[in-house]
């Protein structure tokens, strides 16, 4: 299936990007970008999932910044939506296919770090995954991968360090931290936010684990980066809601764009 969707987009574009970024809840704008776009609804490629979480344009947008061929895929699916985790990784094995070696995933994600305010752009230096699901569970595709593959640095250090480094360039405030992926979709009890800051997270959220932990099975460089949209329960005496999150995330979107035309050209692949 997987080679099927990847020939049926190959044969549909002249453009083999190596680069790709995925994009979250809220932070679509930057598929709008690029130069000379080719669009293909999930819908359209051959067994690729379609989008239904609200916020997720569901499509995947190929184009120029500058010189350079990327590759958006502008919204992604969840396990939360029924969706097995073959298919929550799918569109990231389609572009491993298709040629890219580096993916910059965002997200939208719930703040648990005091330190970070609502709105705040947070590279994501590790992850911790607790959705009770792994992408690579079953028989293993040696095309794709090996049996164990290490997940020492899933989120590459050069590429953190570049993310820094541009962020200072433009003046943008970056923080980093500890990602941890739940099932959801309800949102966390202030409870199960004291657990996860005692386990060590920074951010939560639902999504972003399944699919670095495919991209880094098939040899890919990865960069996490988090739009802090809420603070997690417990953390403010406020409900949370989906409508904030997708507020935030129109908000950022402008400096999210800054900074990804600014940082895609300088990732080495």
């Amino acid at each position: 299936m997987i080679a099927e969707a990847a020939a049926w987009i190959s044969a549909r574009t002249t453009l083999r990007p190596r680069v790709a970024v995925v994009l979250g809840s809220g932070l679509g704008g930057f598929a709008d970008e690029l130069i000379g776009r080719e669009e293909f609804p999930y819908a359209s490629i051959p067994h690729w999932p379609a989008s239904t979480a609200v916020g997720h344009a569901g499509k995947l947008v190929l184009g120029l910044l500058g010189t350079l061929e990327v590759a958006v895929m502008s919204g992604r699916v969840h396990l939360y939506e029924g969706y097995t985790p073959a298919q929550v990784v799918f569109g990231v094995r389609v572009l491993g296919s298709l040629g890219v070696r580096a993916v910059v995933f965002t997200n939208a994600a719930g703040g648990i770090n005091l330190a970070f305010e609502r709105g705040a752009l947070v590279v994501i230096s590790d992850h911790i995954n607790l959705q009770g699901a792994n992408p690579l569970v079953g028989a293993n595709d040696d095309t794709l991968g090996p049996r164990f593959p290490d997940m020492s640095e899933a989120y590459s250090l050069a590429y953190r360090a570049t993310a820094k480094q541009v962020a200072r360039e433009l003046g943008i405030r970056l923080g980093e931290g500890v990602y941890a992926a739940v099932l959801g979709p309800s949102y966390e009890t202030p409870a199960e936010i004291r657990y996860l800051r005692a386990i060590g997270a920074d951010m939560v959220g639902m999504s972003t684990a399944p699919e670095v932990i495919a991209a880094n099975h098939m040899g890919m460089r990865c960069l996490g980066i988090s739009c802090v949209t809420n603070m997690a329960a417990g953390i403010l005496p406020t409900k949370i809601n989906h409508e904030e999150v997708l507020e935030t995330g129109a908000a950022v979107r402008g400096t999210l764009v800054k900074f990804l035309k600014a940082l895609l050209p300088r990732l080495e692949v």
